[in-house]
């Protein structure tokens, strides 16, 4: 048991060094916009400068998060969004054992081109999960409302307090038994005897120590500012998922978009296998270091009694790299 961590192109790497039929399951958390974490428009994020990337201000001496800014992308932006998670679609479909199932966060204005890409793709479309979580998307005043004292009980949009995840399944064939038989997949995992898994995800903002986790892991130098992943997700989020995604408690996991990490963290830390594709230097740098902490993290997840006999034959993180 243990993972892999491959510093690189998603769609090339998955052409061209992995089978088809391979994963077992995906869970992944996007480029929701592809631009925001286009290599100009990171560097911007990095900078506190901006771009498409929002820096809030400081509230009550708390540095908030950068938060991408998906109403001004524009129709090229949206066509190239579309294409991007049909490619996407194309790709996890061959890879993808047949009842593999796909987790894969997504934001209110932009899931429809997520929906649309994987549809043309042929995935099968299984349910939105709903993550309760407060974020800071939406509830402003209109521009320049100071200005006008009639406008200020409007706000330009709702104040979002969930996150969507969709969920989409590989076609198989025959009956969900006989898959589970020849493909360990095709189901979910129940989270107990008595309870299903469902698609109401109550694990509210990411830990502050998480956080901070990640940001030390950060490969700057000594003398050089450090931040998190912007988009950094809850381990004990991250854990409801990876078990969800193997019914059988068997398989591998693969996020194309690893980011910090934390879907590989939270993998390992339930003895599943792994591997994470990243073609930023920099994140994939932060997730060699945040990992092996990020899976030492406790959350409930792994306290269930099912999990003891998989994580007696974990192998140690420091064989893998």
């Amino acid at each position: 048991m243990g993972y892999d961590l491959i510093n690189g192109n998603s769609f090339e790497v998955l052409e061209e060094e992995f089978p088809d039929n391979h994963f077992h399951a995906v869970v992944t958390d996007p480029p929701y916009g592809v631009i925001e974490f286009a290599e100009e428009n990171v560097e911007k994020m990095r900078d506190g400068v901006g771009g498409v990337w929002r820096i809030p201000p400081e509230l009550d001496g708390n540095e908030r998060k950068p938060l991408p800014r998906f109403t001004v992308l524009d129709d090229d932006d949206l066509e190239m969004l579309q294409e991007f998670f049909h490619k996407l679609g194309d790709v996890l479909y061959d890879k993808l054992r047949p009842g593999g199932h796909v987790f894969i966060a997504s934001t209110q204005l932009l899931m429809h081109y997520v929906s649309n890409g994987f549809d043309d793709a042929g995935l099968e479309r299984r349910d939105v999960l709903v993550r309760e979580t407060k974020t800071l998307r939406g509830g402003d005043r209109p521009k320049g409302a100071h200005d006008h004292p009639e406008f200020k009980d409007v706000s330009s949009m709702p104040r979002v307090y969930w996150e969507p995840w969709l969920l989409y399944r590989k076609p198989l064939e025959g009956k969900l038994t006989e898959n589970l038989e020849e493909w360990q997949t095709g189901g979910l995992r129940r989270e107990s005897d008595d309870r299903p898994f469902t698609d109401l995800l109550e694990d509210g903002k990411t830990p502050k120590h998480e956080t901070e986790i990640v940001r030390d892991a950060h490969p700057a130098g000594a003398d050089e500012e450090k931040e998190a992943h912007p988009n950094l997700k809850p381990q004990y989020l991250m854990r409801e998922l990876v078990h969800a995604s193997l019914p059988l408690q068997e398989g591998t996991i693969l996020d194309p978009f690893m980011g910090s990490g934390s879907t590989i963290a939270a993998a390992h830390a339930l003895g599943y296998d792994a591997v994470g594709i990243e073609l930023d230097e920099t994140f994939y740098g932060m997730a060699e270091n945040a990992i092996p902490r990020l899976a030492d993290v406790d959350t409930p997840v792994e306290d269930r009694p099912d999990f003891e006999h998989i994580q007696k034959d974990s192998a140690s993180l420091t064989d893998f790299s």
